[in-house]
């Protein structure tokens, strides 16, 4: 099975890259994939028809011409989009993404799994993994963390590894966000298993790539 898997910023995708073979095996053994990340989530375009600029990398606003493109190109099994959920309603939202792909005829099938509320949650319900990337992380800030909830979740993790926390971070501006979120998936990323995560989100990814890696 061939699977396009696509994250809508880099930092997603780096922990992907290490993810998807403890997932799916290595590559070619017997699934293949390919990733593809995005400079930013975006919008759905009205009516499904993309008027942005292609080289933006926005990934919402060219989904639709993309899983029509992958839905007529043969050896294309499935189409993986993985998203932060931020502060959108989850039912709605997987609503809306589920209406853009029957609305993209011929669209292959098409999987979509959202981080609750960013992917940050997935790190921060690994704690055993999170603990030996980071062995000096302070307990107290983990300890007012509930899983999966609206609470800002990249700034609690950099409240918690990082010193000086979120606010050092901010502000020192860009380019520093995203280069602590590359060393995030670089650090905790190798140290995940695939069972031992209390992130609801990160289990509904993990058990959706094992059901849609089954049926072929």
């Amino acid at each position: 099975m061939h699977i396009e898997v696509l994250v809508e910023d880099s930092s997603g995708e780096k922990l992907l890259q290490l993810l998807l073979p403890k997932l799916l095996g290595a590559q070619g053994d017997p699934h293949t994939w390919r990733l593809h990340s995005y400079k930013g989530i975006g919008r759905i375009p009205k009516n499904l028809t993309t008027k942005a600029d292609p080289a933006k990398r926005i990934l919402l606003e060219r989904l639709p011409r993309l899983l029509r493109g992958y839905g007529k190109t043969d050896g294309i099994d499935a189409v993986v989009v993985v998203l932060d959920l931020d502060k959108r309603n989850c039912t709605g939202f997987l609503q809306e993404l589920k209406t853009l792909s029957m609305g993209c005829l011929p669209a292959p099938p098409t999987l979509f799994r959202l981080a609750i509320e960013e992917i940050e949650a997935w790190y921060l319900g690994d704690q055993e993994a999170l603990r030996s990337a980071y062995p000096r992380v302070k307990d107290d800030v983990l300890n007012r963390y509930e899983q999966d909830s609206a609470c800002d979740t990249w700034e609690l993790l950099a409240d918690a590894v990082y010193p000086g926390g979120s606010a050092a971070i901010k502000k020192a501006g860009w380019p520093l966000p995203g280069q602590i979120k590359h060393e995030w998936a670089e650090k905790i990323g190798p140290q995940m298993t695939l069972d031992n995560n209390a992130s609801p989100s990160f289990c509904k990814f993990r058990d959706g790539l094992r059901s849609l890696t089954r049926l072929r």
